[in-house]
């Protein structure tokens, strides 16, 4: 899995006794055995983790600051022929100072040994009267075990394969500090940041805690894991939870259960290649230089057999009903808002736009209503127009008048047949070929009508076409393509039907029946003749399904991920909805259309931005239009899809 970026992690609470460093060596052991069965890379334990926390002035005492010593050597001997990094918290004796540490550790080699740098006096924590932080260090490597091995806060550890696998280590107040190791850490290279802790439990701290680490991971930009001592510290005081945490870039990839007696293990697969694909894109990191005074350690790190991480089906909407909700709320107040300053800026109040009965149109024109709402204008003056084709359905029809009807706006209905007919005979046209001059005809024959009704009435067009169609160019140049504003321009075809649903449940019945049935209505341009007056004309027959065009266009545009990353982890996602050679069949339409389709996103009108990804030319999104994309078709038709992915 390492090919593709992905590097397993994990994090465990521990059943420890306090003081007694040989049960707990042999519990930590019984871990790490455990975690190397389920093909885990690097695995963090809590703050001194070998001798518990919470052992005070023990830590006086030379006889535990000896067992410690003895205890870590058992580790490192039982597990010397295991392919897995273990980071442990132990107490260590340096310059005639006693330190708060973690034990990096491979293969029986200690591969480094870090110091905690923040060390709590407040409060409940008391830490000064025993360890001295980081920077009282007065040597950079100490001999531990018989090994000569490098010490600091200024340790990195970085695969020997791949430089975006580089991660650092830091202690419990550590993350609390106001400038923490993990700042500098991540701007000198750690993708991955693992954090021995001690936290103890009060009202509120477990969730402030999670927001923490949320909002650290994602300003480093790292995969963040965290791994907090155990019920079995001393309660003399505190209560401990063993909260261990996977975190990447501020989204949580897997938490554990908290105040369990026994040891917990959580792990995942985080994508150290999308972070450093994300750091590149940010300019906070490439301004700032990386801290020359670090020093490097190269590692092996464990290659993983199978992906068991996770991939949303549809990454563009929450996977809750209630984040769900929230979410469809934000965004129509973005989008009615983006078009309230555009009317207000040109000082009219009248809009004009085509109501087809599917779901762009009703979505651009309830996001018309919600800006009129906001403005006080009356909805009269939005000029809704059906303009019934050689495609169109009663079904659709039907629900155009009726919505517009429902919500008291002007409306006109405008058949377009004669004139395209007119028009097939003027350009010497035969009517019967069903072509793409057949359906373009009509679109820019609307096109046209909006326009000039919009010039007539002193109003201006509202675009409804989406975020996939302009992604596969799916829209007539100078056709449905072109609008004088548009509001869905940023809003993925799978995210639409969302909106539209959960502003239909906020209707009266009447209203909601209708948005509902536009809901279930397929896709479709309605450009064909119909059969029978049913829906002959099905978009995702012709270009493939929608879930999968966003699939593949939230990991190649948000993230960068090539096309073999891409065909692997949407093969796992779709696993038994569509076929290996479904998947690459559609991977290859999205490939051309994009590429080939680009010159229509280069003159696009502005639109209101609304998600993490738009393709506006003035914004996200600069591409030449005839750039070649030979290469990843090459790197698609290289794959296999009659075996598993490697």
């Amino acid at each position: 899995m390492l090919e593709y970026g992905f590097v397993r992690v994990g994090a465990s609470s521990l059943n420890l006794r306090v003081g007694d460093v040989f049960f707990n060596q042999k519990e930590i052991v019984r871990v790490i055995k455990e975690a190397n069965k389920k093909e885990i890379a690097i695995l963090v334990f809590p703050e001194l983790s070998i001798t518990g926390y919470t052992a005070a002035d023990l830590f006086l005492n030379d006889t535990l600051l000896e067992q410690s010593l003895i205890g870590m050597e058992q580790i490192l001997k039982s597990t010397s022929k295991l392919d897995i990094i273990s980071i442990i918290g132990c107490p260590l004796k340096i310059d005639n100072q006693l330190f708060n540490t973690a034990f990096v550790i491979s293969r029986g080699h200690i591969l480094g040994i870090i110091p905690k740098t923040y060390i709590p006096n407040y409060g409940e924590f008391y830490e000064k009267r025993w360890f001295a932080p980081s920077s009282n260090l007065n040597s950079n490597s100490v001999y531990v075990l018989g090994q000569e091995v490098p010490v600091g806060a200024n340790l990195l550890f970085r695969d020997k394969t791949r430089n975006d696998v580089c991660f650092g280590v830091e202690i419990c107040e550590d993350l609390w500090a106001v400038t923490s190791p993990s700042d500098s850490l991540a701007k000198s290279g750690a993708t991955l940041i693992f954090n021995l802790s001690s936290s103890n439990e009060v009202i509120g701290k477990y969730q402030y805690r999670k927001n923490l680490v949320s909002v650290k991971s994602s300003l480093t930009m790292t995969g963040y894991i965290y791994a907090s001592s155990g019920i079995n510290e001393s309660t003399t005081d505190l209560v401990f939870s063993g909260h261990t945490m996977i975190y990447e870039n501020g989204t949580l990839l897997a938490e554990g259960e908290r105040f369990k007696l026994d040891s917990d293990l959580i792990y995942n697969d985080v994508d150290v290649q999308r972070l450093a694909n994300l750091r590149r894109r940010n300019t906070s990191f490439m301004g700032v230089k990386a801290d020359l005074s670090y020093r490097y350690i190269d590692v092996v790190v464990r290659k993983s057999k199978e992906l068991v991480r996770k991939y949303e089906r549809f990454p563009f909407v929450p996977a809750s009903d209630t984040e769900k909700l929230l979410r469809c709320k934000e965004i129509l107040d973005i989008q009615a808002a983006g078009l309230c300053k555009r009317l207000l800026h040109i000082g009219i109040k009248k809009t004009v736009i085509g109501i087809s009965g599917g779901l762009d149109s009703t979505l651009a024109f309830l996001v018309i209503l919600e800006c009129y709402k906001k403005l006080g204008i009356s909805n009269d003056n939005l000029i809704a127009i059906t303009m019934p084709g050689f495609g169109t359905t009663n079904r659709t029809l039907d629900n155009s008048i009726k919505l517009m009807k429902s919500y008291e706006v002007d409306i006109r209905s405008i058949d377009i047949k004669e004139s395209c007919l007119k028009h097939f005979e003027d350009i010497s046209y035969d009517k019967d070929i069903y072509d793409v001059t057949y359906e373009n005809v009509q679109a820019r024959e609307r096109t046209q009508i909006l326009m000039d009704v919009a010039n007539k009435e002193g109003a201006i067009v509202i675009g409804t076409g989406d975020l996939s169609e302009l992604i596969l160019g799916w829209c007539t140049y100078n056709g449905d393509h072109m609008s004088m504003y548009a509001v869905n321009s940023s809003i993925p075809k799978t995210l639409v039907k969302d909106l539209v649903k959960s502003i239909a449940f906020t209707q009266d019945e009447e209203q909601r029946k209708i948005l509902m049935d536009i809901v279930d209505t397929p896709i479709s341009p309605e450009l064909l003749p119909t059969d029978n007056g049913k829906i002959k004309q099905k978009t995702e027959d012709t270009i493939g399904p929608y879930e999968l065009h966003d699939f593949f266009t939230y990991h190649f545009l948000r993230y960068g991920a090539g096309v073999k990353k891409i065909y692997y982890i949407a093969c796992k996602t779709f696993d038994g909805i569509y076929t290996k050679a479904e998947i690459k069949k559609w991977l290859r339409v999205f490939i051309v259309r994009f590429f080939q389709q680009q010159f229509k996103r280069n003159c696009l009108p502005d639109g209101v931005k609304v998600g993490t990804i738009s393709v506006s030319p003035r914004g996200d999104l600069r591409m030449p239009s005839d750039a070649s994309y030979k290469i990843f078709l090459e790197e698609l038709e290289r794959l296999d899809e009659t075996r598993d992915v490697e």
